[in-house]
């Protein structure tokens, strides 16, 4: 007698949290996401289907493996993962659970899954991210990004938020901590504006250093 998993028909599709690198397509045309651990194996975009990372042939998410997307049900948990060491350039994402999926204590395991929004945390130096500039590592075929403030981006590959959120497609939010939701539709910062702020920033980083060279120039 096969034991049967309890199943569950919501009204609308259950909520989640996870963190993830965000990724850049070779040819700067496709923007998207990787996961922190089996997964990152695949990188994935905002609205996809599971796959399974060993190359079998079942459906995701099957009982007998560990493949498909995973999420918890709290962002706390999730927020938590970015305090270790190997994941503090990743991003922060809150994600629709669609199509089958296992319910866990903490979390879900599942088939298929809609990023709805990211969160960006602040570039290395502390600042808040202006855009996603190249982070030095990727997956065949898609360059990794971090976030970057416009003084540390200078001539590293990079993207606003806003044209992140472009390429990703499918109404994806992203916001920087402590700044504004950017957004491809609906209420947000259009994508000019952002560019003129990331551009403006860079102007303003710019002009700091030429003053600090004057100065210099000047005391000598």
């Amino acid at each position: 007698m096969r034991l049967r998993l309890p199943e569950e028909r919501p009204t609308e599709p259950p909520a989640g949290y996870k963190i993830a690198h965000p990724v850049l397509s070779q040819d700067g045309a496709r923007a998207g996401f990787t996961g922190v651990s089996l997964g990152g194996a695949l990188p994935y975009a905002v609205l996809d289907e599971a796959r399974c990372v060993y190359g079998r042939r079942h459906r995701a998410p099957h009982r007998r493996c560990d493949c498909g997307f995973h999420c918890v049900h709290e962002s706390a948990v999730a927020e938590a993962m970015l305090c270790t060491a190997e994941h503090r350039a990743a991003v922060l994402l809150e994600v629709s659970v669609l199509g089958a999926y296992i319910r866990f204590e903490r979390g879900f395991r599942y088939a298929r899954q809609r990023v709805r929004s990211a969160t960006v945390g602040p570039c290395g130096c502390g600042a808040v991210a202006a855009a996603l500039a190249d982070a030095g590592w990727g997956r065949p075929g898609r360059r990794a990004l971090s976030a970057a403030c416009a003084g540390c981006v200078r001539g590293r590959t990079s993207l606003s938020l806003a044209s992140f959120a472009r390429l990703a497609g499918e109404g994806l939010r992203v916001r920087a901590t402590g700044g504004p939701v950017v957004a491809t539709t609906g209420p947000g910062v259009s994508e000019p504006a952002a560019e003129a702020a990331l551009l403006q920033a860079r102007l303003d980083w710019f002009q700091g250093q030429l003053a600090r060279l004057h100065d210099r120039d000047s005391q000598g």
